[in-house]
């Protein structure tokens, strides 16, 4: 009798343990389109650390931060990413809500127009039209604050319209059926990539405000403390992850939500080009350089090799926020690629601190110039 009831125990013992349940969590993503700004929630959902905390993580696209803050009050969803204009409207509400955790540090709203637009300052939007992802962004209340803040009347002086996403978008630009848009800095890229250079106004007065966060209720911030708490967490190591490996980051992206992929482009394409500028990305440049040191050796000829930084660039986005630098950053890039004048000159966008990759050829197998 012993001995049967030790076989059971060892039996019991020796069956493996049911993995902990996954909690479905719906999170409001506050914009119709998943853009590569997704890039840190399919990094903690691909490489298994929200799986590993219990957690199924959904985004739900909405229309926008009012749109995304009116469904956290309503209960539709838990938890949301918006920007926290609206939540200071849904408190004056009588709303019990908090962002638990800044995701973007710098504000990445403004105002763009397209490249060549005669416009120059916030007030010279007297009379135009301005384009919204929805009447549900911040960028509504975004654009009627420095409206009124330059003077003109937010309600009369200009007209603010819905004119969509990415291709969307860059359509109402060119049919000139909007002057100017009031959206954020990944839509601005996607309007890019759609083959519409824009321009950013300056509006220093909000620039040094933080932008989007973790939104949810008082209540559910003490019911479902761990779920917050992992929910960001696996947000910010997506984040530090993205900043480290962008071109790892990529590819999850594209594996994760596959819609974030450029249209008219192939995977190897796509992973080249930087998603800011339009350059070439370091990981690329390194291919090239690679081939053509070889080439450069073999021939005897020499490669010239510009450096172009920009100062104080971490000052000016901790004055005048990210939007804003990232902006300069385009301007030098449009700038400095311009100035190309053969097929076989490029360029690219690295980091300043892994410059010194660039030059770490075997001795005596090529000489470089560097110019900076």
């Amino acid at each position: 009798m012993i001995r049967a009831l030790v076989a059971v125990l060892i039996a019991l013992i020796a069956l493996p343990t049911a993995a902990p349940a996954e909690t479905k969590l719906r999170v409001g993503w506050c914009a119709k389109t998943v853009s590569s700004a997704t890039a840190p929630f399919a990094i903690a959902t691909k490489l298994g650390w929200y799986k590993a905390a219990g957690l199924d993580v959904e985004l739900i696209p909405l229309a926008g931060s009012s749109a995304c803050t009116q469904a956290v009050a309503t209960r539709e969803v838990p938890f949301a990413l918006p920007s926290v204009e609206p939540l200071a409207i849904a408190v004056h509400q009588g709303v019990k809500a908090k962002v638990y955790y800044t995701a973007y540090q710098g504000n990445i709203y403004g105002i763009a127009v397209p490249a060549e637009s005669p416009v120059r300052k916030i007030a010279d939007l007297k009379g135009k039209t301005i384009g919204v992802i929805s009447m549900g962004s911040a960028g509504v209340p975004v654009a009627k604050a420095l409206v009124a803040t330059a003077g003109l009347n937010p309600e009369s002086d200009v007209t603010i319209v819905v004119a969509g996403e990415g291709a969307q978008t860059a359509a109402m630009l060119r049919s000139k059926h909007v002057d100017a848009l009031s959206q954020f800095d990944t839509q601005y890229a996607m309007v890019e990539n759609a083959g519409v250079r824009l321009r950013m106004l300056d509006t220093k007065e909000i620039d040094r405000y933080p932008a989007n966060g973790f939104l949810a209720l008082d209540e559910t911030l003490k019911n479902r403390r761990q779920d917050a708490v992992a929910l960001a967490k696996g947000y910010a190591m997506g984040t530090v992850f993205a900043i480290a490996n962008p071109e790892a980051a990529v590819r999850i992206l594209y594996e994760v939500f596959p819609q974030t992929k450029p249209t008219g482009k192939d995977e190897a394409m796509a992973i080249r080009d930087d998603r800011l500028t339009g350059l070439f990305t370091l990981a690329y440049l390194e291919e090239l350089l690679k081939r053509d040191w070889a080439v450069a050796h073999r021939e005897q000829r020499s490669i010239a090799v510009f450096a172009v930084d920009i100062d104080a660039l971490d000052l000016y986005n901790n004055t005048f926020g990210r939007g804003a630098g990232d902006s300069s950053i385009r301007r030098v890039a449009h700038v400095v690629s311009g100035c190309l004048r053969r097929s076989s000159d490029v360029t690219a966008r690295i980091a300043i601190t892994k410059a010194e990759r660039l030059f770490s050829c075997p001795a005596n197998s090529l000489r470089i110039q560097v110019v900076q």
